[in-house]
């Protein structure tokens, strides 16, 4: 793990300089045109869940992931805060569901944890040499890829109350200028995850998202966020009222006779397979059983006695209508 042995700090999170207010200067360019987006510190709280669920198996340990308050700057600024040394640049393109692509986010992370991920992943101790150069080899290469794309799926199901936004994980790049479509002076929103395993130094994961790429979604960006609130009572009687005459084809196999290829092809009209009923057949809902019973006959008609209810069955469907 990343600085294993190290004692933190009293605090985990990254300490990041906080530039003080200035006045407005007509004609200046705003970065942050969403106001105080309350709603997308929200949206990283819920993915610093997801970003967890990613990295634990790959570090094959319990961690604790945190969302930090968001920043909005030029991509040039962001650079010139990073540390020096190798950091592996994923762009993330997003798309809307049934839209041109409309832009791409950047996923960015310490070189050195990148490659302590790749020994983790054929079994290693997380060991990684001194000098880890300034580019990335192949195989570091396509495990930072693979990363980007289990992020995506934790992203796009963060976003989904906001905007269906898929994100598609492109080629890694040490030097984030050889991204195309990529300009200094854009202004992206910076999100950051802490990654720490114990007592361990933690790590951090930044997530940018390009400010021309969310303003389409501008409305609900700067939408309030609001506690659900309680369900009418009516209603939900209503709703159980009309659950409870959802109507199910309940079927029940009889027998399951087994005849060899030989048999199948000279079958013809008239032929006989016997089979043998057993004193309790299956009885399903679908593609779960319901229990078993006993063929019989009921006011002249071929039926079926329960004899057993299968348990799991019956806690899922009182469970789920609690």
């Amino acid at each position: 793990m990343v600085n294993e042995g190290l004692q933190h700090a009293p605090s985990d999170r990254r300490e990041r300089p906080r530039r003080e207010a200035a006045h407005a200067t007509l004609g200046a360019a705003n970065l942050n045109p969403f106001g105080d987006l309350h709603t997308v510190q929200h949206l990283s709280a819920r993915l610093a869940r997801g970003v967890r669920a990613v990295f634990e198996p790959l570090l094959r340990r319990e961690c604790r992931t945190w969302a930090e308050p968001l920043v909005v700057q030029r991509l040039a600024d962001y650079r010139a805060e990073r540390p020096d040394g190798l950091t592996a640049w994923l762009p993330l393109t997003m798309a809307s569901a049934g839209a041109l692509p409309s832009g791409q986010a950047l996923a960015v992370l310490d070189g050195r944890f990148v490659l302590e991920l790749l020994d983790l992943f054929f079994g290693g101790t997380g060991a990684v040499a001194g000098d880890i150069g300034s580019e990335f080899t192949p195989a570091a290469e396509a495990m930072m890829t693979r990363l980007g794309a289990m992020l995506a799926l934790p992203m796009q199901a963060a976003w989904e109350p906001l905007a269906r936004i898929e994100f598609t994980p492109g080629r890694v790049e040490a030097n984030p200028s050889l991204i195309p479509e990529l300009d200094v002076e854009d202004a992206v929103v910076i999100t950051r995850f802490g990654i720490a395993v114990g007592t361990a130094k933690p790590v951090f994961l930044d997530l940018l998202y390009p400010v021309a790429a969310l303003k389409p979604h501008g409305p609900s960006l700067t939408g309030k966020v609001h506690k659900t609130a309680e369900p009418d009572p009516a209603w939900r009687n209503s709703l159980t009222r009309a659950v409870m005459d959802v109507r199910f084809e309940v079927r029940s196999v009889l027998a399951e006779p087994m005849v060899s290829l030989q048999l199948l092809m000279d079958l013809k009209a008239g032929d006989v397979i016997p089979i043998t009923v057993g004193q309790d057949v299956p009885v399903m809902i679908g593609g779960d059983r319901l229990g078993a019973g006993t063929v019989g006959t009921s006011n002249g008609k071929a039926a079926i006695r329960l004899t057993t209810i299968s348990n799991d069955l019956e806690r899922d469907l009182r469970g789920g209508l609690q």
